[in-house]
C-alpha cells in the first residue's frame, strides 16, 4: 500500500468514525457557557505596538441580508482597520459563535467574498509561526473592479485551529465525545495593494497583536494546539 494510499484509508475511516459519532452522541453542553464570556471589543486592544484604530477607514458594508445570516452564526463580530507609524494599513474582523456545530458552522472567507461581488485569483493554505506556536492559515487575494485585497484567516473550533473539513469533524467529535458543544471563531486580516507586500505586514500585524495580549485571550484567538 502506498503512503496516499495509506494516507485516503486514514481519512475514509476518520469520517465513518465522525459520521457515525454524530449520530451516536448528542452533545448538550456549551463550552461557552463554562468559561468566562468573550467580549471581542475589550478583548481586542484599540492600539498596540506601533499599531492603532484608524476611524477614517470604514470597511466594506455588508448588505443586508448577509448581516441576517452573520447575525444568525455568530453571537459577535468586530470589524476594525489600524495603521502604523509607516502608514500601512490592515482590516481586522472576528466573528465568534457559541455554538459550532453542523447547523452554525463559520462562514468561510472563500465563500462571503464572491458572494459580495469579489473574484477569487489565489487561495493558498500555508502555515504561520505566530511567536506562540505554529498554526495553519488560508492565504486568499480577491479582486473587484481595481481594488485588490490579499486576506490572511483561519478558524478555530473550541481550542484547535480547524481549516479543512476533516479537521474541523474530528474536533468536533472530540468535544462531543464528552457531550460538549463547542465555539468557535474565524480571525482574518487583509489589506489592499499586491499580495508580496500585504503578507509579511499581515504577520507583523498579527504577531504584536498576540503579544500584546494576556495567555488567555491569546488562547481564544489561536487554540491550544499548534502543528
Amino acid at each position: 500500500m502506498t503512503v496516499a494510499s495509506f494516507r485516503s484509508l486514514l481519512i475514509g475511516l476518520a469520517l465513518i468514525v465522525a459520521f457515525w459519532g454524530g449520530f451516536a452522541l448528542k452533545p448538550t453542553k456549551h463550552i461557552a457557557d463554562t468559561g468566562p464570556k468573550v467580549n471581542l471589543e475589550s478583548m481586542i486592544p484599540q492600539d498596540f505596538a506601533d499599531w492603532k484604530v484608524d476611524d477614517q477607514v470604514v470597511p466594506i458594508q455588508v448588505d443586508p441580508q448577509r448581516i441576517a445570516v452573520l447575525n444568525r452564526i455568530y453571537n459577535q463580530t468586530l470589524s476594525r482597520t489600524y495603521i502604523n507609524a509607516h502608514g500601512e494599513r490592515v482590516m481586522l474582523s472576528i466573528a465568534y459563535g457559541g455554538d459550532q456545530s453542523d447547523s452554525m458552522q463559520v462562514h468561510k472567507p472563500e465563500v462571503c467574498y464572491p458572494a459580495q461581488g469579489f473574484q477569487m485569483l489565489d487561495l493558498v493554505i500555508g502555515t504561520f509561526d505566530t511567536g506562540y506556536g505554529v498554526i495553519p492559515v488560508k492565504r486568499m487575494l480577491a479582486k473587484m473592479s481595481n481594488r485588490l485585497e490579499p486576506i490572511t484567516y483561519w478558524i478555530t473550533i473550541g481550542d484547535t485551529v480547524a481549516l479543512n473539513n476533516l479537521r474541523w469533524k474530528l474536533a468536533q467529535l472530540k468535544y462531543g465525545l464528552t457531550g460538549k458543544v463547542p465555539d468557535g471563531m474565524i480571525f482574518r486580516v487583509s489589506s489592499l495593494g499586491e499580495k508580496e507586500a500585504a503578507y509579511p505586514v499581515h504577520e507583523q500585524f498579527i504577531r504584536d497583536l498576540l503579544k500584546s495580549l494576556s495567555p488567555e485571550v491569546r488562547t481564544r484567538l489561536i487554540g491550544n494546539t499548534t502543528l
